[in-house]
């Protein structure tokens, strides 16, 4: 079928909306599509009204910006979590995967991203100053920096550190069972875990 012709606009438009999401091409968008329609009408409306709700009522956590149903995420509020311990991660995703392995006790920071010049992404559109706060408050004793092993993801650790080795804290660093060049995300959750407890002082790396 040519996706220049399609017998409907309201087809057209759903394929469109489908296709503007990563990864999703408009072949793999129009077999979606076809998929919902083949659904019943109650199958069709909980899907829109979890997006719709996810958009409207989706909170990122107040302490470490990871998302969450309320404003503060349940990691943050366990008791049992070492509060003086924060991993910094670049995504959500990154603390899915670590959090997978189960061998991490401490909290998280989510900056949003990694510093990326060729992408225009610098320092001030990160969440760098409400991490320095943080340590600047006191009762942090580490900062694990835990990203992707990428020249971005190591240029963001270094003005990590160029901006905290100032405080009187431990900084860190995955042990490199994390192969060069590799995103967290998709660390199997051995190597992962293992990375997490073999961390390194920053300034050996």
């Amino acid at each position: 079928m040519s996706f220049t012709e399609f017998p409907s606009k309201l087809l057209e438009n759903a394929v469109n909306e489908f296709a503007s999401l990563p990864g999703v091409g408009r072949k793999t968008a129009f077999r979606l599509v076809m998929n919902l329609l083949r659904r019943d009408s109650d199958d069709v409306k909980r899907f829109g009204e979890s997006i719709i709700k996810l958009h409207g009522e989706i909170h990122y956590c107040k302490i470490c910006n990871n998302i969450s149903d309320t404003e503060i995420c349940n990691i943050c509020n366990d008791e049992k979590r070492e509060k003086t311990v924060i991993c910094v991660v670049e995504s959500i995703q990154d603390v899915m995967a670590i959090e997978n392995t189960r061998q991490f006790k401490g909290i998280y920071h989510v900056l949003g991203g990694i510093i990326s010049p060729i992408d225009g992404i610098g320092p001030s559109d990160l969440k760098i100053d409400s991490l320095e706060e943080k340590v600047k408050a006191g009762g942090i004793n580490e900062i694990i920096f835990a990203l992707s092993t990428t020249m971005e993801g190591d240029t963001t650790n270094y003005y990590l550190y160029k901006r905290l080795s100032k405080y009187t804290i431990i900084l860190t660093t995955l042990a490199r069972g994390v192969a060069i060049g590799d995103e967290l995300e998709y660390t199997d959750e051995i190597t992962l875990g293992r990375a997490i407890n073999n961390r390194n002082p920053y300034q050996q790396t």
